[in-house]
Order: C-alpha cells, then structure tokens, then sequence
C-alpha cells in the first residue's frame, strides 16, 4: 500500500485515476485540486466518502500550503496531472497557462526536493514523482510517422509551449538534483466526465440540443485518441513498475481525423436518440464548417511500442467501443453535464483572438 498525492484530481484524467486507484488497488490517496472552472468533484461521487480517499482544496502555486500537504499526508509518490488543459483558452488567455503549468510545477518540484531530501532512507528511495504531460508538446508531425520518447520539442500553441516548459523542468530536477521522476505523454483521451469544451462532448451535447457543430477548417486535422480508463490503467501501470528517469509515451493506436470522430458521434446518436432535434433528420446535418484555430497543428500520432514492450501496457478500448460508451455516457448524465456548466463556459467557441464566438 503507498500514499499517493494526485494534483488535479478534480480533473477528468485526475478524477479517472482515482476512482481506478481506489476501485482497483489499496492505496491511500490524497486529491489536491484548486477547483477551477474545470475541475469538479462531482466526478468522484462514488469514492468520496471512501476511508482510502481525502480530498483538499489546494493551488499549486501556493509554496506554503504543498509543503503543509506533502508533511502532513507523508505521500510515496506524486503523481502530478494540474495543469490548464484546453488549447483555446491559451490562445485567448495565456497567463493562466504560464502561472500553472510552469510556476506550478516549479513550486511542486521544489517542495517534493525538500521533503524527498527529509525522508529516511527506506522512504526515500521509494519515492517517485511522476510528472503527465501530452503528445502536444512535439508539434506538428506531419503526414506520416509517429512521436516517439526522443521525438524533439517543438510546441506550437501556449498550452503546448507551458507544457513543454513543465516537462523541461522535472526533468532538470532529475538530473540536477537527483529527484527520482518519471515521465508520461499521452494522446488525445476522451470518455465520461469530460469537461464539455473539448471536442466529443461539445459535440455530444450540442448535437442532442440541435445546436451547431463547429468543425475546424476542414476537420483533417488527425488525433490518436485514447479512452480514459486505459490511461488511467497505463499511468498506474508506469508509476508502479516504470523506470525512474525514463519518459513513457501513451497512445490509444486510433488515429482519426476530427470530421470522421464528429461523423462517427451523430451516427451513434442517430441510433440512441432517433427523436431529432426539430428540422433535422440526420445529426450529420448541423455540422458546419468554422475559421480554423490559429496554430492549428495538423496531426498528431503515439508510438506506444515502449510502454507495450518494457511494462506490457496495450490500450482495451477500441475507438470504435470507448466512443459508443461516452456518447451513452453523457447521454445517461445530462444532470452531470448541467452541474458542470456553471457560468464560466456555455459551449461557446474559444481561441479566435478576435472575440467572435462562432
């Protein structure tokens, strides 16, 4: 049994990593999460009371409160998943992405130096950090090929750049001060309870709700999608069994272009929900075509082999069976996705830079 702290646990990987940790495993597990707009622990309901689980409402950046927290719970491991998340909002805001993904990850990597150079030996020699990042940060990569672990860092937007940036830094603290971490960047991830800015549940609740679709330029933009829960299982896998110093590429080995995923959603509905939206038949008829994103990288794709061959991890879901499960999902929780709309976000398109929400 470890301690596991989990930043951004409130998150949709954060939240799927603990229900898995706490479902599947004895470990005891404390969820440190800043609550923001993205953030809701309405996606932990069927754990929260469990004796394993505590939760504390905590920034990241606050140097003071993570040293309290890192004392105080003794953790084993981290596993570090806060962070700003969505391209769009780093177009329209980028400041945000700066203070928590880089600031942020400087304050936890300096208090988990100090409380791993505190620990006794046995303690300390079993401590990890682990630090989750994304395929982003590689860039653009064109029509063939894949990103591999020494792929170089070519970041393209300010989500991606801040990132980069995060996984800059944790790597600085392993080889400068010998902080035992480990390294993970995944594909695109999508599933239940993701927060409706991103594409499948925009997509998802916009379709049900006769609204537009928005697709990006032309949609070909190519993405490798991954379903949550086997990230969740490959993240568990790596921490636990993983090498210290190493990177772990995750991928889900479906690449699809962003017009066949929206495609594919309003088939989906079309079969679950047949009672359309007034002046509609089809789903497929509310798609529309939008200015595409500034930066706008064209594809992205995971080889995966090393995880496959050094910790024997392989993805369960097909895209094919993990997008029929979200789209029932979120068909099954419109309660959820209404909580979740708060105010802060109505499924407005973000990062025009103009101000004009399409």
């Amino acid at each position: 049994m470890k301690r596991i702290i989990i930043t951004g646990g409130a998150g949709f990987i954060g939240s799927a990593l603990i229900r898995f940790l706490i479902e599947e495993t004895e470990h005891e597990i404390l969820n440190v999460d800043k609550l923001t707009y993205a953030g809701n622990l309405q996606s932990l309901e069927q754990i929260c009371e469990h004796p394993r689980y505590r939760f504390q409402q905590l920034d990241i950046c606050n140097a003071t409160g993570i040293e309290q927290a890192l004392n105080q719970f003794e953790p084993d491991w981290i596993m570090h998943l806060a962070a700003e998340s969505h391209v769009d909002r780093s177009i329209d805001g980028p400041a945000d992405f700066i203070q928590t993904n880089i600031v942020g990850t400087y304050v936890l990597l300096e208090a988990a130096k100090k409380y791993w150079l505190s620990l006794a030996d046995d303690k300390k020699d079993s401590f990890k950090f682990h630090h989750i990042s994304t395929d982003e940060v590689y860039g653009d990569l064109g029509a063939t090929g894949l990103f591999t672990e020494t792929t170089a860092y070519e970041p393209s937007s300010p989500y991606s750049s801040s990132k980069a940036s995060s996984d800059h830094l944790v790597r600085a603290w392993h080889r400068t001060y010998g902080l035992p971490v480990i390294v993970t960047n995944c594909s695109n991830n999508y599933g239940p309870y993701q927060f409706p800015e991103k594409l499948i549940p925009l997509v998802t609740l916009n379709a049900i709700d006769g609204k537009t679709l928005p697709i990006y330029g032309k949609g070909d933009q190519i993405r490798d999608w991954l379903y949550v829960e086997d990230h969740a299982r490959a993240l568990y896998k790596v921490v636990n069994e993983g090498t210290l110093g190493e990177t772990y590429n995750i991928g889900g080995h479906n690449e699809k272009t962003n017009l066949e995923v929206v495609k594919t959603i309003c088939a989906i509905l079309d079969e679950l929900r047949p009672n359309h939206p007034q002046g509609i038949s089809r789903y497929e008829e509310l798609i529309t075509y939008v200015t595409d994103r500034p930066g706008h990288d064209m594809r992205y794709a995971i080889d995966a082999s090393k995880i496959k061959k050094t910790l024997g991890w392989v993805p369960e879901e097909t895209f094919e069976s993990g997008i029929r499960k979200t789209v029932q999902w979120y068909l099954d929780n419109s309660q959820w996705c209404k909580n979740v709309q708060d105010g802060s976000y109505q499924r407005q398109r973000l990062g025009l830079t103009s101000g004009d929400n399409k």
